[in-house]
């Protein structure tokens, strides 16, 4: 456990590795600043290359080129249309990549989605754009694009008047079988949060985010279920075997007395159990605690919380920057994803990359800890890990949120 003077801001820190060996580190040419959009593509010709999605302007998204996990290689990088948007998240599946695109302001565009051919990594090629703008709408923050014919999304709409601001996204599934035309065919929404419906607003958090989609995961095991992170609203496991009419099966929220912003859901369908990360989205642990929470999810209409990946005293962490959890290793249903159900993968900002042992489930033990120092140039003074991908040969990748770029990284446990 690190001591106070042991800081990520303390002169006499030094990096924290346990458990993972660092294979490799890529600025990005200095573009170093990544969203939560990573997948890997095998190429036709043999390539192995991570598709990354940047966190804000200038750039789109970058390619590397991480055959040989020791020599990344950058083989494209792309710039946005304006400043005043990001493309934080990403999947592909096959040679085709789908971009989510959200504007800084509402009734800006582009906002939405787009699809690419990346057959050639070099040189990726718009197939088409699906359209998300509004006066009420930001566009697309998330999606989850994992069988080639659905795209599942954190979507604004044209048509969609929330009743409070921040509430502006909500879940459209999109179908994508025709990548030259997608078409919407259902959406979902908490109830309250659109005008017009006929049940009364949620009640606002103290640190209000927004009742509104983050994470859209759905699972071939079951592909009539959508695992839905719900920001302020915790989060839903809905139906979607009727995908024009999505329903509600069940629904759980740790806030209040926590502090919302639920982000990711991830069911571990052979032991009956799923995950729940919330997002740190304040400096200095405001919004402490943010946790990777373990629920009993064998009654899926009755989840129960039983235990929480345990962090270290926050208060060593709270100098600068985010601290606490936000992305998991999602066991993305691809074949360069590797899957396990009895280990997790998180980032924790400047609590850097966690591994936990979860084979007892009532007791997650921490298994692994790589805390790097502060890239050059660091806004914070420190590391912001924001995103993690672990591809099948359990080679992990991990990047930074403001100028940190790539981490390549070998499990040791």
């Amino acid at each position: 456990m690190l001591t106070k003077d042991q800081s990520p801001l303390s002169k006499g820190y030094q990096p924290v590795i346990w458990n993972f060996k660092l294979l490799a580190h890529d600025m990005l040419g200095g573009f170093g600043g990544m969203g939560e959009g990573m997948s890997v593509q095998i190429a036709p010709d043999g390539r192995r290359i991570i598709w990354l999605a940047h966190e804000s302007a200038p750039k789109n998204f970058t390619a590397v080129d991480v055959s040989d996990p020791r020599k990344p290689k950058v083989v494209c990088q792309t710039d946005l249309p304006h400043a005043n948007m990001r493309s934080n998240s990403l999947e592909t599946t096959g040679n085709v990549m789908a971009v989510a695109y959200q504007t800084s302001t509402k009734n800006l565009t582009p906002a939405g989605f787009e699809l690419f051919d990346i057959s050639k990594p070099e040189n990726p090629k718009s197939i088409s754009f699906f359209d998300c703008s509004g006066p009420h709408s930001r566009g697309v923050h998330q999606l989850w694009f994992c069988d080639g014919e659905f795209v599942h999304c954190a979507s604004g709409s044209r048509d969609f008047v929330p009743t409070t601001s921040n509430d502006d996204q909500f879940y459209r599934c999109v179908d994508v079988r025709n990548p030259s035309k997608p078409v919407e065919i259902g959406r979902w929404w908490m109830p309250g949060t659109r005008q017009g419906d006929n049940v009364m607003p949620p009640t606002r958090h103290p640190i209000d985010k927004g009742f509104r989609a983050h994470n859209t995961n759905v699972y071939p095991q079951r592909p009539d279920r959508c695992y839905l992170a719900y920001i302020d609203g915790g989060m839903f496991v809905l139906d979607i075997s009727d995908k024009a009419n999505p329903k509600k099966i069940s629904h759980w929220t740790n806030s209040p007395p926590y502090t919302g912003f639920m982000h990711t859901v991830v069911p571990l369908f052979d032991r009956g159990l799923m995950l729940v990360t919330d997002e740190s989205t304040e400096n200095n642990a405001k919004d402490w605690p943010k946790l990777i929470w373990v629920l009993d999810a064998r009654e899926e209409t009755n989840l129960v919380s039983i235990a929480t990946c345990p962090l270290p005293d926050h208060r060593i962490y709270a100098q600068a920057g985010r601290f606490g959890a936000h992305n998991i290793h999602e066991n993305v249903p691809l074949p360069t994803a590797w899957q396990s159900d009895q280990v997790v993968i998180g980032t924790f900002f400047n609590g850097g990359l966690r591994a936990y042992d979860i084979s007892n489930p009532y007791q997650p033990k921490e298994a692994g800890i790589f805390m790097p120092p502060a890239p050059p140039g660091a806004p914070t003074g420190t590391i912001q890990i924001n995103d993690v991908f672990v591809d099948e040969r359990q080679i992990v990748y991990a990047v930074d949120r403001h100028v940190g770029g790539l981490y390549i990284l070998e499990m040791d446990f």
